[in-house]
């Protein structure tokens, strides 16, 4: 005899119910206890309130060794489907620590891919609530295979769809790549961690020996290897930036980011730019301040801020409009290019250029950090790579020069050369090959040599005749010399001018950035 509609329905609010806590409450309140939420409280929390609809919520797996078959708690420990952030379409998928230390099986990984799939079709940013110890061992290649479907999917996305990571849990093995191939990665303090290998198997094969939060916890990944873009106190702070970080994105690289309600107005004047400007070209000064003044206020939303500080990146409003960011920061080797600076600004500049958001680079540069450290580690190759994104995108492009612009670091810091479509210089801008004092130990050693008292003299000279912006200027390689008072102003007004810009290439497969 077949079931009533009540009966159903009591089924269906039966296996519901039983989903929510797949494998029981203690469970979760053990998650609680170790500082972390639910897979469910963290898309409750991520969300707009109500907006989630779930898919795949009754997927088990279909493991029959190790006794596996005994146990097929529902959903099969990832939550999937999408919901609304700020009332715009966006997909998720949240692993669950309780159900197997949410690791990825093959009816995991479909879950996962499923989601994906809708996503890209549906033109919308895809972010995924990492919390797994890897891949399930009692599903062998299959598992392997989920992992790599999804690795796939990464790939076929970039540049499509936002796709943002965030680790709230352990991410070891073959689960780090996907987070490694989206494009920010969003890391907790103390309770997320990320390594290919952990503690106990460097300690078997190379026999050093490395806690998990020295070996891969936000610290290290936030600040020593780069890999990880922001880090957040806990999973509502983690989930709270997130949110912000899509206010500055658009749904897909069909559209634009949204734009600010409100916004500040264009024309104001930028009057603490100028008493922040040194008189002295060696003494330091916070670049960080400069474009707190540029913005829109409380806008400046900085990107790997903790990694690689010689190179500022981020994304702010500009007269409400989404920009994205790069400044060298005087602070920091005095602004000088590095490997790390050269692949964090160009990691950001190809993110921006995917998505349709504007560059403003401002440059105060006085070259490439000199070394053997540097040249042993590939600092041609790397430099190359931040050269190489900027000469390729076709968003609108604004430099300012702030201070110093030399040699080929001039040139890489979007130069007129490559390409960008507005540059502006200060008053006290120096656009040289060198610095006055090493181009005079080149230009007149023996002079200096014979009579060391020259050297100043000679200095200033070099200074008053290349050393500023108006022979750039006369040659048409800056556009402008401003007053700081006006920057705001005039690249609002650049921006605007660039709004419907259109910009052919060379008809080809892809290009071979130097990786």
């Amino acid at each position: 005899m077949s079931k009533s509609k009540q009966e159903a329905l009591s089924l269906l609010q039966k296996k519901r119910a039983e989903s929510e806590f797949p494998m029981g409450k203690e469970r979760v309140e053990k998650q609680h206890k170790a500082g972390k939420l639910s897979a469910r409280e963290r898309i409750a929390l991520f969300l707009d309130p109500g907006s989630f609809e779930e898919v795949d919520r009754f997927v088990t797996h279909r493991c029959t060794n190790f006794g596996m078959e005994k146990q097929q708690p529902i959903g099969d420990g990832v939550v999937t489907g999408y919901g609304k952030v700020d009332g715009r379409l966006v997909y998720v998928f949240s692993q669950d620590f309780t159900v197997f230390g949410g690791s990825l099986s093959g009816a995991h990984a479909a879950k996962i891919c499923k989601v994906m799939d809708l996503a890209v079709k549906h033109g919308a940013p895809l972010i995924g609530l990492n919390d797994s110890g890897g891949a399930r061992i009692q599903e062998g290649v299959e598992a392997l295979g989920g992992y790599a479907e999804i690795f796939w999917r990464n790939v076929q996305a970039s540049g499509v769809i936002p796709q943002l990571s965030v680790i709230l849990g352990p991410c070891a093995g073959g689960a780090v790549y996907s987070p490694a191939i989206t494009d920010f990665i969003t890391m907790v303090d103390r309770t997320s961690f990320m390594f290919v290998t952990g503690p106990d198997v460097i300690k078997t094969v190379t026999h050093e020996e490395v806690t998990k939060e020295d070996l891969g916890g936000a610290g290290t990944h936030s600040e020593t290897s780069g890999v990880a873009h922001f880090v957040a106190s806990d999973d509502a702070a983690a989930l709270r930036h997130v949110r912000k970080l899509l206010s500055y994105l658009p749904s897909n690289n069909k559209e634009l980011a949204p734009r600010a309600v409100d916004a500040e107005r264009a024309d104001r004047d930028t009057n603490k730019i100028f008493p922040l400007l040194p008189d002295i070209a060696q003494k330091p000064y916070d670049m960080k301040s400069l474009l707190e003044d540029v913005f829109d206020e409380e806008s400046f939303l900085e990107v790997h801020a903790e990694y690689a500080k010689n190179i500022v990146v981020g994304f702010a409003r500009l007269n409400g409009e989404s920009v994205g960011v790069v400044a060298n920061q005087p602070m920091h080797l005095a602004g000088c290019l590095n490997i790390d600076a050269s692949r964090k600004a160009a990691r950001f500049v190809r993110f921006c250029d995917s998505f349709n958001i504007p560059l403003l680079t401002f440059v105060d540069v006085p070259g490439f950090l000199p070394g053997t450290d540097q040249e042993f580690g590939g600092i041609i190759t790397h430099g190359a790579k931040l050269l190489y994104a900027l000469a390729e995108a076709t968003v609108p492009k604004i430099t300012l020069i702030t201070r110093k612009a030399y040699g080929g670091a001039y040139d890489v810091m979007a130069s007129k050369h490559i390409r960008a479509d507005f540059n502006f210089a200060y008053p006290n801008a120096e656009i040289a090959v060198m610095g006055p004092e090493g181009a005079i130990n080149i230009l007149h050693k023996e002079k200096v040599a014979k009579d060391p008292s020259l050297a100043p003299k000679l200095v200033e000279e070099y200074r008053d005749t290349f050393a500023n912006p108006y022979l750039a200027a006369s040659l048409g390689y800056v556009d402008e010399v401003i007053d700081p008072k006006d920057t705001r102003r005039k690249l609002a007004r650049a921006l605007d001018a660039c709004k419907n810009k259109k910009e052919i290439r060379p008809s080809r497969k892809h290009g071979n950035i130097p990786l």
